[in-house]
Parts: C-alpha cells; sequence; structure tokens
C-alpha cells in the first residue's frame, strides 16, 4: 500500500494530515449548493487545499502505518521519509499525481501548487450522494380565449426561490437519512482537533508513542507558581504515557513535572523549570543538545 493511499483514508476521518518535512492536506466542509443556470444541485462535500508549512510530525499518519502495516513507530517514519526523498526528486522534473487527492507541482518560484481531484468527496456524511441536474421549471400559458399557447421557460425571480428551496429540501431530507454519520464524525472531530491545532499554531510539541505504560492514570501535578520558564520534553494526548515520561526523565536525574495540561488537552511534561529566562535558554541549548532536539521552551506562571 503506498503512501498517499494512507493519506487517502486519514482524510475521510481527519480534517489535516501532515507529512512530515513535506507539507499537509487540510479539509474544509462546503455546503450543498445549487447552479441556478445549469439547474444542477451539489451535495455537501470537503474542499482539500495543501499547506507546504506544516511541516510538523504530529504522529497521524506514522501511527496509522505503524497500525496498519504492523511495524513499529520508527519503522513507519523511515517509509515517510523515503516517500518524501522520491516526491521531492520526482517534483524537480514533473508534476507528482498524490493517488486520488490530486496533483502536486512547482511553479517559476519552485513552490508547490496543488490541483485537487474534484471527483472524490471525503465528507463521509455525503456517502453514496451525488450532483445531480433537474429540468427547468416550465408553466403553461392561456390566450383571452382559453386556448393553451407555447410553453414558456420561467426565468423570473419566483423560478429562482423555487430552485433555492428544492436545493434546501433535498438536503434536509438526505442529511436526515444519514444523521448519525454525521454526529460520529463530529465526535471524532472533537477527539483529534488538538492535533490540528498544534500544528497550525506551529506549536513545538511532539506526539509519543510509548510501549507498555504504566497501568495508573492519576497523575500528581506539580505547581509551579515562582517559576515561570519551563522547558518541555512532549505534550501527550494520553495521561499513562505522560506518566511514563515523567518516569523517564526522573531516573535520568531531572527534576522533571507534570505541567497539566493546554488548551488542546494534551498533556505537558517538563525536564525541569527555571525562575529566569536566561537560565532556561542556558539548560535548553544543553538538553537539546545532549538528549532531545524536540525540546522547547514554555512560558507561563502557573497558579
Amino acid at each position: 500500500m503506498t503512501l498517499a493511499n494512507y493519506i487517502n483514508d486519514l482524510l475521510y476521518r481527519y480534517d489535516c494530515v501532515v507529512i512530515p518535512d513535506f507539507g499537509g492536506f487540510v479539509t474544509n466542509v462546503v455546503s450543498a449548493k445549487v447552479n441556478q443556470f445549469s439547474h444542477t444541485f451539489y451535495p455537501p462535500t470537503k474542499q482539500i487545499t495543501f499547506n507546504s508549512l506544516l511541516k510538523n510530525n504530529d504522529g497521524l499518519l506514522a501511527n496509522y502505518i505503524a497500525s496498519s502495516e504492523n511495524v513499529s513507530f520508527e519503522k513507519a517514519v523511515e517509509i515517510i521519509s523515503s516517500t518524501v526523498k522520491t516526491w521531492q526528486q520526482q517534483l524537480q522534473n514533473e508534476s507528482l499525481l498524490v493517488g486520488k487527492i490530486g496533483s502536486l507541482s512547482l511553479n517559476k518560484e519552485q513552490q508547490l501548487v496543488f490541483e485537487p481531484n474534484q471527483t472524490t468527496n471525503y465528507l463521509t456524511a455525503s456517502f453514496g450522494l451525488s450532483s445531480f441536474s433537474s429540468p427547468t421549471v416550465k408553466r403553461l400559458e392561456y390566450n383571452k380565449q382559453g386556448q393553451q399557447v407555447a410553453p414558456i421557460a420561467s426565468t423570473s425571480k419566483k423560478a429562482a426561490t423555487i430552485f433555492k428551496y428544492a436545493a434546501t429540501v433535498a438536503v434536509v431530507l438526505t442529511l436526515g437519512t444519514i444523521g448519525w454519520n454525521a454526529n460520529n464524525q463530529q465526535q471524532q472531530k472533537e477527539s483529534y482537533a488538538q492535533q490540528q491545532k498544534a500544528v497550525e499554531q506551529k506549536i513545538q510539541s511532539a506526539t509519543f508513542v510509548i510501549s507498555n505504560p504504566l497501568p495508573t492514570i492519576k497523575l500528581n501535578v506539580t505547581k509551579t507558581a515562582a517559576k515561570g520558564f519551563h522547558i518541555v520534553a512532549g505534550a501527550f494526548q494520553f495521561p499513562e504515557n505522560a506518566e511514563k515520561k515523567l518516569h523517564q526523565l526522573k531516573a535520568k536525574g531531572f527534576d522533571a513535572k507534570v505541567l497539566g495540561k493546554n488548551k488542546w488537552n494534551l498533556t505537558q511534561v517538563a525536564y525541569t523549570s527555571f525562575s529566569t529566562r536566561a537560565e532556561a535558554f542556558k539548560n535548553l541549548n544543553t538538553i537539546r543538545k545532549e538528549h532531545s532536539k524536540d525540546a522547547w521552551l514554555l512560558v507561563k506562571k502557573f497558579d
């Protein structure tokens, strides 16, 4: 299974899929619409765009590959990295077709230009729906003697209003039959919204996959009222992984702390905290060189 197929699968379930060191595909829901000139009705869909600035690895794609291929997370990252290199080489000579998603090419300024595939609808709530055309509404005309004359196509504002109401009724009836699908999708969006927001806000956080997490998920949160500069080791979706990371850092001699959850509901773990910015930057450089290049500085005073 190629990398494009994995990305294709994830776009049905998530609003953002990031390819590390390459870019990210972002989806936005577009409501149902009607073309009054061609009398064509279009169901709701997901509009796909490409953002070359989204390069930080949020772990979503690698985790999906690892579970699908039954390989380690590190091996999945290698598979992605190898494919990205091949894509970058191909783009130097020709356009790149990314499965059913669309095509990428380089313009004169060496910037990536994305052309989406309009035939694929990634909105699961619209599964089975397709565009359709309705004939022009016609009305019969009678002369003063009561005789029928040639039918005239209605081009009045009233006809346009009828089309609008028809489109609304069609969409409401359709969504009523698949409402449970939309509700399920909304729950998935809420569950993983913090991943997309973290990437788009360029928050330097990492998603770690740790095998054999501790059985307990109870966290002892250490308050750091006096120290407002924290060197963060990672932000975790699952509390048990945060607890595991805390014990690992303490075993290495760090005065590690759990800082609590951020606004994206990720639990943050710090190597240590400092009272001054100078101390924090000095130790941040050391930790990046000797332990993890993904460490970053959080400036915040906790109550």
